[in-house]
């Protein structure tokens, strides 16, 4: 399944969803975190009006989601004059593997406007990175990758910043769980310091939104600025900037992860 049907298998049965997970999916024995969260994401979107935008996303990852079907469970914890605060979480049974909350939000009159800019990478000498079954997360296949700068996943490098174009195989026009998708895509940049293949998770992921609308960018050739802030006892802490394909600003990421190495 490519990324929007894999959306599509979100099915509503009053107040509970479910979703299939392919293994085409599967980032070691759990789904890859941007489907994840997005098919979270899509659950809740039943709960809020098309007129408020997605502004904020936290995730906390507890537990593999395997391949197959997942129970996802959705409710709205506030609704205010201007932004709603939704929770979401997925199920394996009653074993609660993913929880998110989402803050979602009308555009308000403010005489501030001014977003980032995108800076320019020098002396990049872009590799592609294609996919090689068995040796990859299986979830690499649905993106077409070029690694811009900083180390390679196992190259042994030193580097704590990197720079990632990507595209996500799939139909479009995007729209916000695609932004989750392309956001959750680059590995820990502490898996460039080792020589050999080290397992890494996720356990927190915080997003936010710098755009209300998203069809107008497609899918292709958008680009993640990522550095490494801290590692230490096996815990790593990283944020992401994604840029859309005109470098257009499109979200701020921070996560959490542990390196098991």
């Amino acid at each position: 399944m490519n990324f929007s049907q894999a959306m599509r298998t979100v099915t509503r049965d009053g107040d509970s969803w479910s979703a299939e997970v392919g293994a085409d999916w599967l980032q070691g024995r759990s789904a890859f975190g941007g489907l994840q969260a997005a098919l979270g994401l899509r659950a809740m979107r039943d709960l809020v009006p098309a007129a408020l935008a997605l502004r904020a996303l936290q995730v906390t990852f507890l537990a593999p989601v395997l391949a197959g079907s997942v129970a996802i469970r959705a409710a709205c914890l506030r609704k205010g004059g201007s932004t709603m605060h939704v929770e979401a979480g997925l199920y394996a049974g009653e074993q609660l593997l993913c929880r998110l909350l989402g803050v979602f939000g009308s555009a308000r009159p403010s005489a501030l406007d001014f977003q980032p800019r995108q800076p320019t990478v020098t002396n990049a000498a872009a590799r592609e990175v294609p996919y090689l079954p068995a040796r990859m997360p299986a979830f690499f296949q649905h993106f077409r990758v070029r690694w811009v700068r900083g180390d390679l996943p196992f190259s042994g490098g030193t580097q704590r910043e990197a720079t990632v174009q990507v595209s996500l195989r799939d139909e479009g026009p995007s729209d916000e769980t695609h932004v989750v998708a392309l956001a959750d895509f680059i590995p820990p940049l502490a898996l460039g310091m080792f020589t050999q293949p080290t397992p890494g998770s996720s356990l927190t992921w915080m997003l936010e939104l710098l755009r209300d609308r998203y069809d107008d960018l497609g899918v292709d050739d958008w680009r993640i600025d990522a550095t490494l802030h801290a590692a230490r006892d096996g815990y790593i802490n990283q944020s992401v900037m994604l840029w859309g394909p005109r470098g257009e600003p499109v979200a701020l990421s921070r996560q959490s992860m542990v390196v098991f190495g």
